[in-house]
């Protein structure tokens, strides 16, 4: 066997793997539009092979179900209609039998596909295709957590699988000095081409944490009234916080006078020192603010994540997601991956508990709009 089939095999049993504590009931919840069910995250992650790679390269290829190209296209244009995305949860039919056929029907002819020897072209699709469903199985997990989190009773999702109770294992501040320093990806292996485009760009002097912010420090903010002062918030920030009554971080509540948080092992009281997350832009800049600090640029934390500890949570950083000089989208579908979603955004840098092993680099762009925090975010800060 193949590395490559190796690779593409052990990534599909992932996602599989991540559903096997699932009832049937769990695959199908949309309660928000910006969280797809496990169901959905299934189906779309074996589209995008079939239609990408299955399509194109294997000759007179039927596809499994005709509906399907329609129903899990997420929002490429170039390959036609697609379901309304607030409506995801609604899609009953097909079943999640029906699901799982669909992905082994696919996975039985990509692995026939791979027998053979496969041009250049071939292989940069399938690793792109393991990539994207890599990218959908941490988006599986927290938008499950996202779903059971509306349930009143606390769901348990799996014993010892809480993604957010992990602690900083260095303090201090690390110093960088004034210079030129070399961004974006370099070097052979597999990458986006949002991390293209290696360029120069030059620094002030700064420090950077080498720790990420913890719940302690986080109730600080709160407890010196951090939610009601409109002095530590950008204005849209403020209007966020305002207009949705915003006052702890997403799934904190109070039982007994004491903070407790919904896990994916239920709810649990808030460990002071473990590291803050599900936290918004919004709320990660106020709190900085508050501090005295602020976050760090993109390119400062690439620049400084050598010689730091990263990987427990996405970081925001204070850098709009902008292309890179020299950036051009590629042609076909494929272009639409990245490009198009160059604005409105804020880049987050590092990976997550929920990252799958090996799909996190430092030169990773991450983005997603201030406003969302169901992601295991984080705050480091830099002055």
């Amino acid at each position: 066997m193949s590395e490559l089939l190796q690779l593409y095999k052990k990534t599909r049993s992932q996602s599989a793997a991540l559903c096997e504590p699932l009832e049937i009931e769990d695959y199908i919840p949309q309660p928000v539009d910006f969280a797809s069910p496990p169901k959905w995250h299934l189906s779309h992650s074996t589209w995008f092979f079939e239609e990408m790679i299955l399509k194109k390269f294997v000759k007179d290829y039927q596809v499994f179900n005709p509906h399907f190209g329609f129903l899990f296209n997420s929002y490429y244009q170039t390959l036609g209609e697609r379901a309304i995305r607030t409506e995801r949860g609604t899609i009953t039919r097909p079943t999640v039998k029906e699901v799982y056929d669909y992905r082994k029907y696919v996975d039985d002819h990509i692995s026939a596909l791979l027998q053979s020897p496969i041009n250049p072209t071939l292989e940069e699709l399938i690793v792109l295709g393991i990539n994207h469903e890599q990218q959908h199985q941490e988006l599986l997990i927290t938008d499950l957590k996202h779903t059971l989190s509306y349930n009143p009773i606390y769901p348990l999702y799996k014993e010892n699988f809480n993604l957010t109770a992990q602690q900083n294992s260095e303090k201090g501040w690390l110093k960088i000095d004034e210079g030129i320093y070399s961004i974006g990806f370099e070097g052979e292996g597999f990458h986006f081409d949002n991390e293209k485009g290696r360029h120069q760009v030059f620094l002030h002097e700064f420090e950077i944490s080498k720790s990420l912010v913890t719940n302690a420090e986080f109730i600080e903010f709160m407890e010196a009234c951090g939610y009601e002062n409109f002095k530590f918030w950008l204005d849209e920030g403020w209007n966020w916080v305002t207009e949705n009554q915003v006052k702890s971080p997403l799934y904190w509540t109070k039982i007994d006078d004491k903070w407790h948080s919904f896990t994916l092992e239920g709810l649990k009281p808030i460990e002071p020192e473990d590291i803050l997350t599900h936290i918004s832009f919004y709320e990660a800049q106020a709190f900085a603010t508050w501090k005295g600090c602020r976050l760090p640029t993109e390119f400062e934390w690439e620049v400084a994540a050598d010689q730091l500890d990263w990987g427990k949570r996405w970081e925001w950083t204070y850098s709009a997601y902008l292309p890179y000089p020299k950036f051009k989208i590629a042609e076909g579908a494929v272009g639409e991956y990245n490009g198009k979603f160059m604005v409105g955004q804020m880049v987050l840098r590092g990976s997550s508990t929920a990252t799958p092993e090996g799909h996190a680099r430092k030169t990773y762009r991450n983005f997603f709009q201030p406003k969302y925090r169901w992601q295991i975010t984080g705050i480091r800060l830099a002055k």
